[in-house]
């Protein structure tokens, strides 16, 4: 059942919060009020007025399924952005900055370089709310927390969309981001085209593997490994996240 997010969660979003006062900074900042101390009432609030009308315009007060808000604009003073996918042919991805595009971009590119290439209109991030159905594992397209890699050719409903190998491959991406992502061919309406953030805010566990993948883009020589799916560490780990992930 979708939950509607409380006033308190609404108002503890410091990021719109900042954003007015970053507005309000900069009008206080005129020439005009230079030898004030006492801001004009008035301007104060013209400028937490901008700031509720960018929340409204942005927010939907609607948490996708895994718990992160669904969002009604991307590329437009929110939190979600189209963000390169380095080493791809892909135009951008639609996704929530930070952390969870460091993991996602990370995902999508060990997907192109060792499942299968990846052209221009693959990838599809975010999606309005109104396209998606709330509740299920979709509606985290609308939070900026999922990405569906050729949907048309791993359709909802549907299991062995696969090879053995390319599915290894999957499993080993999943363990090296440590349960912080979930297959939708987990799922128990399967959905193989997608995946999705599987931890709530704040979860510590998200930054901890956005940082070890951010130190490994600063790793010289790390690029181009190859990886083995097979090797007995990897597959173990790959088996026990299938084991706490599964239905």
């Amino acid at each position: 059942m979708t939950r509607i997010i409380s006033r308190r969660d609404i108002l503890r979003r410091t990021a719109f919060i900042t954003a007015g006062a970053a507005v309000g900074s900069q009008l206080l900042g005129t020439p005009g009020y230079a030898a004030s101390k006492n801001p004009d009432p008035n301007v104060v609030r013209e400028a937490i007025q901008k700031a509720q009308n960018r929340s409204e315009r942005v927010l939907t007060g609607i948490p996708s399924k895994n718990g992160w808000e669904m969002e009604k604009v991307v590329d437009d003073h929110g939190n979600i952005y189209t963000r390169p996918v380095p080493g791809t042919p892909l135009d951008g991805v639609a996704m929530r900055m930070g952390d969870i595009e460091t993991v996602l971009v990370h995902l999508v590119c060990r997907f192109h370089y060792e499942i299968d290439e990846l052209r221009k209109g693959d990838v599809v991030g975010w999606r309005s709310p109104g396209s998606v159905r709330k509740g299920l594992p979709e509606s985290n397209l609308a939070s900026g927390t999922a990405v569906a890699i050729r949907s048309g050719g791993y359709p909802l409903g549907v299991r062995g969309g696969f090879f053995p190998h390319q599915e290894a491959v999957v499993r080993d991406i999943l363990a090296e981001c440590e349960g912080v992502i979930r297959w939708g061919g987990d799922d128990k309406t399967p959905h193989e085209a997608l995946f999705y953030i599987d931890v709530p805010p704040g979860n510590p566990q998200l930054a901890k593997v956005a940082d070890k993948f951010r130190s490994w883009n600063y790793t010289p020589g790390r690029a181009g490994v190859l990886i083995d799916p097979h090797q007995p560490g990897r597959r173990k780990a790959a088996q026990d996240l299938l084991r706490r992930q599964r239905p």
